[in-house]
C-alpha cells in the first residue's frame, strides 16, 4: 500500500503539473485513482528532468538507476519513488512497461528526430501508451483488445500534445514532426527550429498530426468498454479533455506557433459530464468490431508484455541497452570537454 504522506504529494504534483489528467482522475474510482497518480507522478517526473535539465543524457541514466531501484525494492527515497515502487509491488507491474516509457526519454536525451510518422508513433508508443498499457494493468486489465485501444489512446494523445507545442519545442530545440512532412512541404528542420514563425505550410502540418490522432481517438474508442464499470468515465475523460486541446487548436487555424492551445475549467466540467454519459452508453450499446482491429505494429511489444507478462525475462531489453549505451558515451564525452 502507498503510504499516505507519499499519496498526497503524488496528488499536489499531478494537480500542478497535469491539469487535463488531474481533472479525468477525479472520475476514477479510489482503488484506480490513487495507484494512477502515483503512477504519473513518476512519470511526469521523470518527464520533467529530461525535459528540463541541463544535462538530459545524465537524468536518463539516473533514471535507469531509479527504475533499477524500484524493481529491487530499495526505491530513491523521495514520495515519487516510494509510491511509484509500492504501486509496483500491488499490481505486479511488468517491468517492460516503464522501461519501454524510459527508452522513449533516453530518445528525448539524444534529441532524436524522426523521419516518418510511423517512427513518430513509435516514440509516443513509448512515451504515452506505455502509461495507457499500465493504466489497464492498475485496473486489472490483460485483454489483448483493450490493451490495443489503450495503446490507440496513447498515441493520440501524444499526438495532439505534440500538434499542440511545435512553437514550444522549437524555440526549446525540439523538433517532433515527421522529417518527410516537412520535405513534401518544402522545409527543412532548419526553417522550424529557433523562432518559427506561423505559416499556413505549418498549419497544414498540424492539421495532419491532429487528424491522424483523431483516428485513433476513434479507433481507442471500444476499448473503454472493455475496462472495469467504475472506470469508464475516467477514461472517457482523459480522452476528451485531450481531444478538446486539439478542438482548441483548431478553432484557432492550427497555429500552435503564436498560441498554445488549452481548454478552461467551465470546458473542462462540461467534459467530465459528458464522459459519465457516454460511459453509460457503453455500457448498453452493443460492441463495436473495431475492438478486433489489431494493434498498431509501433504498440504491439506493450500489448504483449501487458498481456503476456514474462517473470524471467531480460532485466533489460536489447534495445534500452543500446539507446542506454549511447547515452554513456554522449555523457562521458560531454564531461570530456
Amino acid at each position: 500500500m502507498i503510504d499516505p504522506k507519499d499519496m498526497e504529494h503524488c496528488r499536489a504534483a499531478i494537480r500542478e503539473g497535469s491539469y487535463s489528467f488531474h481533472a479525468a482522475s477525479k472520475l476514477l474510482p479510489a482503488s484506480v485513482r490513487d495507484p494512477a497518480l502515483a503512477l504519473y507522478a513518476f512519470c511526469r517526473c521523470a518527464d520533467d528532468e529530461v525535459d528540463f535539465g541541463d544535462d538530459k543524457p545524465a537524468a536518463v541514466l539516473a533514471l535507469s538507476e531509479r527504475l533499477d531501484a524500484a524493481y529491487q525494492g530499495r526505491p530513491r527515497n523521495t514520495p515519487t519513488d516510494r509510491a511509484f515502487t509500492a504501486m509496483i509491488e500491488e499490481f505486479d507491474m511488468p517491468r517492460a512497461l516503464p522501461e519501454a516509457l524510459l527508452e522513449g526519454l533516453a530518445w528525448d536525451g539524444m534529441e532524436r528526430r524522426y523521419a516518418t510518422l510511423s517512427d513518430l508513433r513509435a516514440y509516443s508508443a513509448r512515451v504515452a501508451s506505455a502509461v495507457g498499457a499500465m493504466m489497464c494493468v492498475l485496473m486489472r486489465v490483460r485483454d489483448e483488445q483493450a490493451l490495443a485501444r489503450a495503446c490507440d489512446l496513447g498515441v493520440a494523445m501524444q499526438l495532439t500534445n505534440i500538434a499542440r507545442d511545435v512553437g514550444e519545442d522549437a524555440r526549446a530545440g525540439r523538433l517532433y514532426l515527421p522529417t518527410d512532412w516537412l520535405e513534401e512541404m518544402g522545409l527543412r528542420p532548419e526553417d522550424v527550429m529557433g523562432d518559427p514563425k506561423p505559416s499556413p505550410k505549418l498549419q497544414r502540418l498540424t492539421k495532419r498530426l491532429l487528424a491522424e490522432a483523431n483516428r485513433l481517438y476513434l479507433r481507442s474508442e471500444p476499448g473503454i468498454g472493455r475496462l472495469p464499470i467504475g472506470a469508464r468515465p475516467g477514461i472517457f475523460a482523459a480522452r476528451h479533455c485531450y481531444d478538446a486541446i486539439g478542438r482548441q487548436l483548431a478553432r484557432s487555424g492550427y497555429d500552435s506557433i503564436s498560441m498554445r492551445a488549452t481548454t478552461t475549467g467551465g470546458h473542462k466540467m462540461r467534459l467530465l459530464a459528458l464522459s459519465v454519459l457516454r460511459a453509460g452508453l457503453v455500457s448498453v450499446l452493443p460492441e463495436s468490431p473495431v475492438i478486433f482491429a489489431k494493434p498498431l505494429p509501433e504498440t504491439a511489444f506493450l500489448v504483449e508484455a501487458a498481456a503476456h507478462p514474462q517473470p524471467n525475462a531480460p532485466v533489460w531489453s536489447d534495445s534500452v541497452i543500446s539507446v542506454l549505451g549511447q547515452l554513456k558515451s554522449q555523457d562521458h564525452m560531454t564531461a570530456a570537454e
